[in-house]
């Protein structure tokens, strides 16, 4: 699986539009849990975007250096080896870049493809997200405006944020946003289109908020609206004639059910963050080996436990199997099964 340049990239997100289906996104912080992605992919022949978010890159980096651009820079590079091994193509993202950190995560990162490129290596990252989603969008376009002629200089796609998804995700709560906050208007999206479609020959993405939460919540607890979608697309055409559009982003989606997710690709969502529900299923089977093992995994009255279960790749594998199996539904939900563009 070699991981995608960018024009390779902009075929996937096209096609994804043409085709009526869109790409998993999946969280990784680990050398496991990319594997887990990596093979999930590749056997449903589907291409796919692997991403890593600040806290999962400070994770990846060590207690002893907690550094979350270090982390991701650590990742991605196993990602680009490891990737060689399978026939899909894979691109590399981060999630959620909030204002206050993209000097010390963005920029780190943004910095070290420039350096590959002047080596003749290609980049690090494919794309990145910057989240300004709560500052007025003045602002938020302003600061996604200067970073997308930076990053479209590097052949870097951006991904930008109005309105706000609402829960928690890597410790940043929007738990008390405002109601109003959690809907993106069309007015929004079409100034989103015309501040950004003024940087000539760059690609950005845009995750437009219609109710979306961070995390699983017991049915009807979540008010999604997708047509807001719609109404922002519509807007667009009508504004800047018929070949307007945006390639949308689905995040907060764990839980949706099925139809709400396939309505979303209907009105142009080209990719879906996929997370809490990955964690868990990555965490189940862990759970399962130290419940069953328990006398085995602690040394107990003075024995001296089973090393074969307290082995940690002895339970790693299993979740790393338990996270695959929940990748391939993320796939099959998304209707991204057998679309590889890979030859």
């Amino acid at each position: 699986m070699p991981v995608a340049d960018f024009a390779t990239y902009c075929r996937m997100l096209d096609n994804a539009q043409k085709k009526g289906f869109a790409y998993p996104a999946i969280n990784i912080s680990s050398m496991v849990t990319a594997n887990a992605v990596l093979e999930a992919f590749a056997d449903k022949r589907c291409d796919g975007i692997i991403q890593v978010s600040t806290g999962g890159g400070k994770f990846a980096s060590g207690l002893g250096v907690a550094s979350e651009a270090a982390g991701a820079i650590a990742l991605a590079e196993y990602v680009h080896r490891a990737a060689e091994h399978y026939d899909v193509y894979v691109a590399l993202h981060t999630d959620h870049c909030q204002a206050e950190k993209v000097d010390s995560f963005l920029v780190p990162l943004i910095e070290e493809t420039e350096k590959r490129r002047a080596r003749g290596l290609p980049n690090l990252f494919q794309s990145h997200m910057f989240d300004g989603s709560a500052l007025p969008l003045d602002r938020n376009l302003e600061i996604a405006l200067e970073l997308l002629e930076r990053c479209s200089k590097s052949e870097i796609i951006l991904e930008v944020e109005t309105g706000v998804v609402g829960g928690e995700e890597d410790g940043v709560s929007n738990e008390d946003a405002p109601s109003e906050k959690l809907y993106t208007t069309p007015e929004d999206m079409v100034e989103v289109y015309r501040r950004l479609g003024a940087v000539e020959g760059a690609r950005y993405m845009l995750a437009a908020t219609f109710g979306n939460v961070h995390g699983v919540y017991k049915p009807g607890n979540v008010k999604l609206r997708p047509k807001i979608l719609a109404e922002g697309q519509k807007a667009l055409k009508q504004a800047f004639g018929e070949q307007a559009h945006l390639w949308l982003v689905f995040h907060g989606g764990s839980g949706s059910s099925r139809e709400e997710i396939h309505e979303t690709i209907d009105y142009g969502v080209v990719k879906m963050n996929v997370d809490t529900d990955t964690q868990y299923a990555f965490t189940r089977p862990i759970v399962d080996h130290m419940m069953k093992n328990y006398d085995g995994v602690l040394k107990i009255d003075g024995e001296v436990g089973l090393k074969k279960v307290y082995d940690p790749r002895s339970y790693l594998k299993k979740a790393e199997a338990g996270m695959c199996a929940r990748v391939k539904q993320a796939v099959d939900d998304l209707k991204g099964a057998g679309t590889t563009l890979y030859r």
